[in-house]
């Protein structure tokens, strides 16, 4: 029996729970979807659309359950758990979804995408499709769809116009090689912190910036510690849906279109809200008093380019595809 066959075998017996109602002519099978990000963020407004959409598109056969905010555990915990078989779905980071299958990784590699409307190529492309396919070669599990998270800048207490500007600065970063790469190239120090610390850490000087899309900026507060952003746009990232192999083989063919076409409908509803948001926070922030400086990324596309070709876990095909994207 292979590795998958095995998951496979235990997670059937560990999920879907099924809960029989009194009177009821069939049993209604409980999904779990866990995350984790904030209740008012798009992307738990949009899984819980695609819950309630699709209990009425199955006449109550499924009730998908949403866990927001970490409730079920890290993002790490939350993979292991789509092995183990205690939850079904979940976003994912494609670093992270990297770790089990190299190319996926591909899309939260620093200055890979020219801008919004290449990211949404990829999406719509056969690549995004192929590298899905491997995924699900090497795991079991299905990538339904590409949600947008926003394009990564930089929040300083200086102005950052050239790479020299970053030189020596502590940079927090998520804890995830292709997230230090940028600080790496350009000669600062990434400092991996909790995400929870951030908002004091800037406060209290442990770190001098930190990077994140403009909505993450708004939501967390960055701005009343930080003076400066600077629109590097050096990542453009992306959440992955992931279904368990489990959750696909518990449901018919019908049932599985049926939740396949929702949850990629609620992946392009959330996208289409984050980048709106993107584009009026450019001038919320100037309101605000925050400096907002856009720059010439050439250089610093250049100073990542020779660690972007030596760390890769893509190959060179895969990343010429992605290009003539463009």
């Amino acid at each position: 029996m292979t590795g998958i066959s095995m998951k496979r075998s235990f997670a059937i017996a560990c999920t879907g729970a099924t809960v029989f109602a009194a009177g009821a002519l069939h049993a209604q099978t409980q999904i779990s979807w866990a995350h984790v990000y904030e209740t008012q963020e798009p992307y738990h407004v949009w899984a819980e659309w695609v819950a309630e959409e699709f209990a009425e598109r199955t006449d109550g056969r499924y009730e998908i359950v949403v866990h927001p905010a970490s409730t079920l555990g890290s993002q790490v915990e939350l993979a292991e758990g789509l092995d183990l078989g205690t939850i079904d779905m979940m976003y994912d980071g494609q670093f992270f979804a990297g770790t089990r299958y190299g190319p996926m990784a591909l899309g939260s590699a620093p200055f890979v995408f020219a801008d919004y409307v290449h990211w949404e190529r990829y999406r719509d492309s056969e690549l995004f499709e192929d590298l899905a396919q491997g995924y699900r070669d090497a795991t079991g599990d299905d990538v339904l769809a590409l949600v947008y998270y926003g394009q990564r800048h930089m929040t300083s207490n200086t102005p950052i116009n050239v790479p020299e500007d970053m030189e020596g600065m502590q940079v927090r970063v998520p804890n995830a090689s292709l997230y230090t790469m940028f600080p790496r190239a350009v000669g600062a120090n990434p400092t991996p912190m909790a995400f929870s610390e951030v908002y004091l850490g800037l406060q209290q000087g442990v770190v001098d910036a930190q990077e994140n899309p403009l909505p993450t900026i708004q939501a967390q507060r960055f701005h009343e510690v930080q003076s400066h952003i600077t629109l590097t746009g050096h990542i453009t990232d992306a959440l992955l849906t992931i279904v368990a192999d489990h959750t696909r083989e518990m449901m018919s063919d019908e049932d599985y279109a049926i939740l396949t076409e929702l949850v990629v409908e609620g992946a392009l509803r959330a996208s289409d809200e984050i980048r709106q948001s993107e584009l009026d926070l450019v001038e919320w922030f100037r309101n605000e008093g925050i400096t907002v400086i856009e720059i010439d990324t050439a250089p610093f596309e250049e100073a990542v380019t020779p660690l972007l070709a030596a760390e890769a876990s893509w190959d060179a095909e895969t990343y010429e595809r992605l290009q003539a994207l463009r």
